[in-house]
């Protein structure tokens, strides 16, 4: 009898981080919207004031070269494009009086605009 393994394609991995509050706030939009066929989708595209924005969105298609992490049930896609953007970044959500909504730290951005929404 032999030992037959069964092993599914290995996924590239970014390094992108997604915090507790984050994944709990995707967690209650997916319920919110009734879909648990979603992943949060985050990739760099040219534009803003600096040169490049941040996008973040649902998206329910897995595209070749895109590395994935899940957090606790929250699958973080990354396109192979926007990873060397995003190495070592951080998504947080932020629920205070001041600001709410999600917040990116990203160790490789060397300066934004006043907006805050694009960096280079």
């Amino acid at each position: 009898m032999s030992d037959t393994t069964l092993t599914t394609p290995s996924t590239a991995m970014h390094s992108v981080k997604l915090t507790d509050a984050a994944a709990t706030k995707v967690k209650n939009l997916l319920e919110q919207e009734g879909r648990d066929d979603l992943r949060l989708r985050v990739a760099v595209q040219p534009g803003g004031c600096s040169g490049l924005i941040y996008q973040l969105y649902f998206d329910e298609r897995f595209l070749e070269g895109d590395e994935t992490v899940d957090f606790d049930g929250v699958e973080v896609i990354v396109d192979n494009m926007s990873v060397p953007y995003l190495d070592g970044a951080s998504i947080d959500f932020k629920d205070t009086i001041s600001e709410q909504g999600f917040t990116i730290d990203n160790p490789n951005a060397g300066g934004s605009c006043a907006c805050g929404d694009s960096f280079h």
